[in-house]
Formats: C-alpha cells, sequence, structure tokens
C-alpha cells in the first residue's frame, strides 16, 4: 500500500510539473555558429568583406576579427595564426583549399551587376542549375570560394 502511494505520488509530481516524457527526448541547448578562418590576412580580409560584401565589423583586434552579414543575421571570424593567446589547435593557418561559404541573397543578379561594377574577379559566371539555383562565386583573400546564390525551384522539363 505504501509503495502504490509513493508510485502514485512520484507520477502526480513528474506530471505536475510537465516531466513527462522528458527521460526519452534530448533537451536542446541554444546554439550560435560562425566559422572561424585563421589567416595571415586580416586587413585584406576585413576590406574584402567590409567593401565588396557590405560586411560590417562586430569586433576587431590586433589578431582576431569578426564580421558579420549586413542584416547582422550570421557572423564569421578570422584569427591570426601562431598567436600566443591561442591554443595550438587554433594556431596553424588555413592553407587556401577545401572550404567554401555560401551567401544567399534576395536578388542574385542585381549582386553580380554589383561585383562586375567593383571590379570584383567573377570566378564562376551568373548561371541557372537545373536544380533550380541562379548562383556566381568569387574568392575572397584567403582563397576561399563564396557561392552567391538565389535559391529557387527546378524548372520541370515535359
Amino acid at each position: 500500500m505504501k509503495t502504490s502511494a509513493l508510485i502514485t505520488g512520484i507520477f502526480l509530481v513528474i506530471t505536475h510539473f510537465g516531466l513527462q516524457g522528458q527521460s526519452t527526448q534530448k533537451q536542446q541547448i541554444p546554439m550560435k555558429m560562425n566559422a572561424g578562418i585563421v589567416t595571415e590576412k586580416l586587413a585584406e580580409t576585413k576590406a574584402f568583406y567590409t567593401q565588396v560584401l557590405g560586411f560590417g565589423v562586430t569586433f576587431e583586434n590586433e589578431f582576431f576579427l569578426l564580421l558579420h552579414t549586413p542584416d547582422h543575421a550570421f557572423e564569421i571570424s578570422f584569427l591570426q595564426p601562431h598567436h600566443p593567446s591561442q591554443q595550438p589547435l587554433f594556431q596553424p593557418p588555413f592553407q587556401g583549399q577545401g572550404l567554401y561559404l555560401t551567401i544567399e541573397v534576395e536578388d542574385v543578379d542585381r549582386l553580380y551587376q554589383l561585383m562586375e561594377e567593383k571590379g570584383v574577379t567573377i570566378a564562376i559566371a551568373l548561371r541557372d542549375e537545373p536544380w533550380g539555383d541562379r548562383h556566381f562565386a568569387i574568392i575572397d583573400p584567403n582563397g576561399i570560394g563564396i557561392d552567391l546564390v538565389k535559391y529557387t525551384q527546378p524548372v520541370e522539363n515535359d
């Protein structure tokens, strides 16, 4: 009798506090993310992202640069290599291969025109892909390909 009363009491407490089912569900922890690139080219990188793409500076010091998209929705960081304040994991410089960024835009045609007007080297000309993307690509001072894209639905061929 005491055992069933204790079990009923525990059940009522769990139900009352809304804890039912949490043991099978993972609690989600809010997160933000930014990509970080280790590079010697902090000044060139800042100039490129602010002047070419219109990014703003969130924070900078002599060895670190944190930039944000024009709408402040996303950030990217750049870190000087071999800085004594950093652990060994964050010291080797990026080697210029195997990384790309995708930036989604509302008007990719207008952005393409602006890039041409600014004299930015276009790595991949404006094009439509069979899966629906309309995009072009440029390369930042660190050798990172930047895909500037307007996502669209693919055109169905009858």
